[in-house]
């Protein structure tokens, strides 16, 4: 098993939530955590360990984004117009590995930031290889040819786990899609209840 996948499975028992929603996540089989004491009482969390669990928790949907990173996308969210929470939520969904793991060209979002970084990915015809490049509505983002038949592309597309959403237009027999629309909390479709409301007081402490 890779880092990569034991990272995956710690944060999935850390939250104690399936926050991906994949049927082989430890927590089908272990709800309590990691390490030698996760199986320890849980003791109540307080106002600043739910505001911190809520933002652990989207960070690690996203794959684990570094917190300088989170905090910079937390700044610009609030710089911009309208509510802050869904201002953030909108520019998670527009990270080009996010993008990439929507359009179910990967299976997974950690597989998605690897795919970008490597060069697999195309933004209106040029190669992109920044995960964190930010989308812009009408863009159209494609597999390279080269890498259309890798393996874990094909598992993606044919994997009923979960669907395109509605705010992009994906074709997976050309392996290319369209970002259509910037989303908000409820065009997301999160397995578990995120709260980015609790980021925002966590932030603004």
């Amino acid at each position: 098993m890779t880092k990569r996948i034991q990272a995956k499975y710690k944060i999935d028992r850390r939250m104690g939530e399936n926050i991906w929603g994949r049927p082989k996540s430890p927590v089908n089989t272990r709800d309590y955590g990691p390490g030698q004491h996760g199986q320890g009482r849980r003791g109540k969390l307080s106002d600043f360990g739910i505001h911190l669990r809520a933002k652990q928790k989207l960070k690690g949907y996203y794959g684990s984004i570094t917190e300088k990173s989170f905090r910079r996308l937390y700044a610009e969210a609030v710089r911009l117009r309208g509510d802050t929470s869904e201002n953030l939520i909108g520019l998670l969904e527009r990270r080009l590995d996010a993008v990439v793991y929507r359009m179910k060209f990967v299976p997974t979002v950690f597989a998605a930031r690897q795919f970008v970084n490597h060069g697999h990915v195309t933004v209106n015809g040029k190669k992109v290889n920044i995960s964190s490049y930010q989308v812009k509505v009408g863009d159209v983002i494609e597999v390279r040819e080269k890498s259309k038949q890798m393996a874990l592309v094909l598992e993606a597309a044919a994997s009923a786990e979960r669907e395109v959403p509605e705010y992009m237009e994906v074709d997976h027999k050309t392996m290319k899609g369209t970002f259509n629309t910037i989303p908000g909390l409820s065009d997301v479709p999160y397995p578990v209840v995120m709260e980015p409301n609790l980021i925002v007081e966590f932030y603004s402490r």
